[in-house]
């Protein structure tokens, strides 16, 4: 199966809630199907940990720690050779907050 990479779209989504990662993914790709368009993903990206160690009080007992952790997830999805339909239903498309949305055109 060999794909040309011209007329490309790639969609980069993060967000922590996973649940509404998906959603949107699932949006996203109904929209471009709508228009009748190859699509590839969603892909899922490798989840980032950030883990905070914090002192459960100011002065004294620094052996009692408290530790928490954000998880961001990622997905792609990559839109091939689009049409000016696909373009105008994706930017009309209505995103939650809390997903973040990088479009690149290759």
């Amino acid at each position: 199966m060999t794909i040309s990479n011209k007329n490309k779209i790639r969609i980069k989504l993060k967000g922590y809630d996973h649940h509404l990662l998906t959603k949107s993914c699932n949006t996203i790709i109904n929209t471009a199907n709508r228009t009748k368009v190859k699509t590839i993903g969603p892909i899922p990206l490798p989840t980032k940990r950030k883990i905070y160690c914090v002192l459960r009080s100011p002065h004294v007992d620094k052996d009692s720690r408290e530790h928490f952790e954000i998880r961001s997830h990622s997905r792609i999805i990559d839109i091939y050779e689009p049409i000016s339909q696909t373009i105008d239903a994706l930017m009309k498309l209505n995103i939650p907050p809390g997903v973040d949305i990088e479009v690149k055109l290759y």
